[in-house]
């Protein structure tokens, strides 16, 4: 929760915690689920249809697969998905609570142990992705799962292959130009139906060259990109960044093969990173104290006074967010600066 809230943060100016947190669980204008890769994330609550919509089309995981290893039946899996919507409302369920309800509704106690046994809640992944569970509002240390229908009040259905273009607009309209590759990766999608899915709306689309490098851009958004500028914008992304997470091709020239591994870690884990115009020139991270927070930024080559001032400027707009005084330390360089 963290990362999703300093990646709001990073976006909107004079934003903090307590408004992330009235967005999703007063407002309900955000939910958390998982999505995309399977991983959570927070999303506008009026999108979820059209995410579940396009996620119905190709389900490639085999779900059924992985609760036949723990000893559910075929049966017992589909009655199990069924039960979820029965079971769940916009009365926030602990898990404890909700497994337990599940096991009773379907008559399968040994149902309550397995999801119980996941600390990642992966067991509980088909159903948020058929649109029947998402988060509630924590209890203590303990999560709570709502019906995403009956929380947010309101569920517009999309047809599914409509969704799922939609999204593949939103995702060019965000990451592009792409090729059909990248998105498969992002999306978790099968190459041959992202291939597929391209083609079905080939009439928007247009070939184009980035230094050598051919992919696919929406005819919409030619003549807007080729007029910006790059004004020298520094921008402290966090962990796991949509904006990292969404660049499936080759990084280069945004991020040196050199120093891919640094932002790209083993298992799974995308650093923090320092963006100059869209370009990762370093990588950063920060520890809370009493006072100060310290930041630590490390920058693949030295920063010139333009680019110092931007990281300066982004460290104070982190403490304004945090509400703690932040102290700048480069891990390479000797300058020191509290803010």
């Amino acid at each position: 929760m963290s990362a999703a809230e300093l990646a709001l943060w990073a976006r909107v100016d004079g934003l903090s915690p307590r408004d992330v947190q009235s967005a999703l669980w007063q407002e309900r204008t955000l939910v958390k689920t998982w999505a995309m890769r399977g991983t959570l994330h927070l999303i506008a609550a009026s999108d979820l249809p059209l995410y579940v919509a396009a996620r119905s089309m190709h389900a490639d995981r085999n779900w059924l697969k992985y609760f036949t290893y723990y000893g559910i039946t075929p049966a017992q899996y589909e009655a199990f998905l069924a039960a979820v919507p029965q079971v769940l409302g916009s009365e926030p369920m602990t898990r404890e609570q909700l497994a337990a309800a599940l096991a009773r509704h379907i008559g399968a106690p040994e149902l309550r142990r397995l999801l119980l046994s996941s600390s990642w809640g992966s067991l509980w992944k088909p159903s948020a992705l058929r649109g029947d569970l998402c988060f509630g509002p924590n209890q203590g240390r303990n999560v709570t799962f709502v019906r995403p229908g009956q929380w947010i009040g309101k569920w517009q259905s999309v047809e599914p292959h409509l969704a799922l273009q939609e999204i593949a607009r939103r995702y060019l309209r965000a990451y592009g130009p792409a090729t059909p590759e990248d998105f498969a990766r992002w999306w978790e999608l099968r190459i041959v139906p992202a291939r597929k899915l391209f083609q079905s709306i080939e009439d928007e689309l247009e070939e184009v060259d980035v230094e050598g490098w051919r992919a696919l851009a929406l005819r919409t958004t030619l003549e807007p990109r080729q007029r910006l500028e790059t004004p020298g914008a520094v921008r402290l992304l966090p962990l796991f960044d949509a904006y990292t997470l969404g660049l499936g091709r080759d990084l280069e020239p945004l991020l040196p093969r050199a120093y891919k591994r640094q932002v790209f870690r083993p298992q799974g884990w995308i650093s923090a990173v320092v963006l100059v115009d869209g370009y990762m020139k370093g990588v950063w991270e920060y520890k809370i104290r009493r006072s100060p927070t310290i930041v630590k930024i490390n920058m693949f080559s030295s920063p010139g006074a333009s680019v110092r001032r931007g990281i300066e400027a982004e460290a104070e707009r982190l403490g304004a967010f945090l509400n703690t005084k932040v102290a700048l330390e480069y891990e390479d360089h000797s300058s020191t600066n509290s803010r």
